[in-house]
């Protein structure tokens, strides 16, 4: 049984998860929700049992000393919950941790447990996956659902996935069975740099999450790093002249197959971003925000930035890494088809 004591009745709530692991490439999408929880200043109201779910040798605790006390952190997963205020206010269920090593389907209906308790009303799990997309060009982000109805209302594509799926896959079908509207947002992230951090990725994903639950969300430092990310990306690849044309390889493949769709759609979809933008929110200065360009660089203004040194990215590599798909394409079965040409286009960072 569920006891939620403390935790206050919520608003609209939007349940927001993530899962470090196979469906979180480049860490993008668990480095979103935490993003979100440290914003809004999220209070951790649940955290689950860790010895239901993992397995300690493989995803180990750590120990660390806190006042000459060693303490243990267990691998787990968390909940917060976060407020926005405002003129309409609403409340998001913030849900991260690692993907569980067994009994998927106690763990998901402990999770949908939850979420029918605090009345919520719509949950997002968001992920990344590896795919030949290149770094320079705006990051492909497609958002799936497995109700026919939520795919045409909210301009979403029905998946039709078939194969291995991870943990995204599962609870988002775990949601459709119990009659809870559930979305998956999946960035593509490019596998010739797949190491984490990618706030490039993370950006794509926090952007598409706001226009999907028509939220602003303060983006921080995002666009600051997002940006040195890709000119440090750059200067690796330049060195390196069979990374450099195989970027360019990507480049041109990607930039035919968007050629036709400069749609009048996608530019609407940038500017109702950028009137949201203006108006400065709860706690949030204007021009808090950025927006990326065709490019792949930032609308921004670089003297205005307070960073002198860009974060050294990881280096190119083409071998598989985390968040890397199974043969066959994709991740799971919440996911895109392919990540990485025919995702719905969303011109800005999508």
């Amino acid at each position: 049984m569920i006891e939620l004591e403390g935790v206050p009745e919520l608003i609209d709530p939007v349940m927001v998860a993530a899962f470090e692991g196979w469906n979180d490439a480049g860490d993008a999408a668990s480095t979103a929700v935490a993003h979100l929880d440290r914003e809004w200043k999220g209070e951790v109201f649940a955290a689950l049992d860790a010895e239901d779910y993992y397995d300690f040798q493989v995803n180990r605790p750590t120990v660390f000393l806190d006042g000459g006390v060693r303490k243990i952190t267990w691998p787990t997963t968390r909940l917060s919950v976060v407020r926005i205020g405002g003129d309409k206010p609403r409340d998001l269920v913030l849900v991260r941790g690692i993907e569980p090593s067994m009994r998927w389907r106690s763990f998901c209906n402990e999770i949908l447990g939850f979420a029918h308790e605090l009345g919520v009303e719509m949950v997002v799990v968001l992920g990344a996956l590896l795919g030949d997309t290149p770094h320079t060009r705006p990051v492909p982000v497609s958002g799936v659902t497995s109700d026919p109805d939520l795919a045409r209302t909210m301009d979403l594509e029905e998946t039709k996935y078939e194969g291995p799926t991870g943990i995204v896959g599962i609870l988002q079908e775990a949601c459709t069975h119990a009659g809870v509207p559930a979305v998956s947002l999946w960035a593509a992230v490019p596998h010739y740099v797949s190491q984490p951090p990618n706030p490039k990725a993370t950006l794509a994903l926090l952007n598409r999450l706001e226009d999907l639950i028509g939220l602003r969300i303060p983006l921080g430092e995002l666009p600051e790093d997002a940006r040195a990310w890709q000119l440090g990306v750059d200067q690796l690849a330049s060195e390196d002249s069979e990374v450099a044309e195989y970027v360019q390889t990507l480049e041109e493949a990607r930039d035919t197959a968007e050629l036709p769709e400069a749609s009048g759609e996608a530019i609407a979809r940038e500017f109702e971003r950028y009137l949201r933008r203006r108006d400065p929110g709860p706690g949030q200065a204007p021009g808090g925000h950025a927006t990326e360009s065709g490019d792949g660089s930032y609308l921004r203004d670089p003297s205005s930035s307070g960073r002198t040194r860009p974060p050294k990215p990881p280096r190119p590599e083409t071998g598989p890494g985390r968040g890397s798909p199974p043969a066959g394409g994709s991740a799971g079965s919440g996911e895109p088809e392919d990540s990485s040409e025919d995702s719905p286009d969303d011109s800005s960072e999508d």
